[in-house]
């Protein structure tokens, strides 16, 4: 995808792109959201959050020795090995090699995270066009991120796109159910081998606004199905 998943973090909850475009939109409340994953938040303000992109700081679960919490970390990650300054900051991680990648192998092991949202926004191509469209869950339940992170900085993990999202792009986002939040963050299971195995959610999608391509904007409306 062109770029990453966008989040919406609507009053009630937080992202995503990948070689394509993915960008989340964040969820308005994800303090309340995460009530029962975490066990305090860190600098995370409950605001909403239709249009979030690259580059921000978003709400992010991670795991310490007393309990998880949850904190704001940048969705693009510059690995610490890296000596150029003009190192593009990466936003994704491939599933299929991510234990092979000498930018992720050990943050699979030992840095995992979990990014809270809404929805995300993925885009579709069609010859010079790219229209814009808005997943959720099926359930209509938030939707966790699998990511991993280094220092104050993050990226999400993606798979190949489910047969109904094929349409739309051939990549999409790993997304957790809540039941498995806790599990893929215990690094004492094989972070890689958990996200191939457990069980994914189905997705939802409308086309939306093109008005979603701006970052600038940041409103509602963003996220409502458009009319053809």
């Amino acid at each position: 995808m062109r770029g990453p998943p966008a989040f919406f973090l609507q009053k009630n909850c937080a992202t995503s792109s990948m070689a394509g475009i993915h960008r989340h939109a964040p969820c308005g409340r994800p303090v309340s959201k995460t009530d029962k994953l975490v066990k305090s938040a860190i600098q995370v303000e409950d605001n909403e959050n239709y249009n979030a992109h690259p580059y921000q700081k978003l709400p992010v679960i991670k795991k310490y020795k007393n309990g998880n919490t949850l904190e704001n970390l940048k969705w693009g990650l510059v690995p610490s090995w890296a000596k150029d300054k003009d190192f593009k900051a990466l936003i994704n991680a491939r599933l299929e090699t991510i234990d092979e990648k000498v930018s992720f192998k050990k943050l699979i092991k030992d840095f995992r995270c979990v990014a809270v949202a809404d929805g995300f926004y993925e885009w579709k191509r069609e010859e010079k066009e790219k229209t814009p469209h808005y997943f959720v869950r099926e359930d209509k339940k938030p939707i966790f991120f699998a990511g991993i992170y280094e220092s104050d900085q993050f990226c999400l993990i993606t798979e190949e796109a489910s047969d109904n999202i094929k349409e739309i792009h051939h990549r999409q986002p790993v997304i957790l159910n809540q039941t498995d939040v806790n599990r893929y963050l215990n690094l004492e299971l094989s972070g890689s081998s958990f996200l191939k195995e457990a069980k994914k959610p189905n997705l939802i999608f409308h086309e939306v606004s093109k008005d979603v391509n701006k970052p600038t904007n940041n409103i509602a409306s963003l996220i409502q199905p458009i009319s053809n």
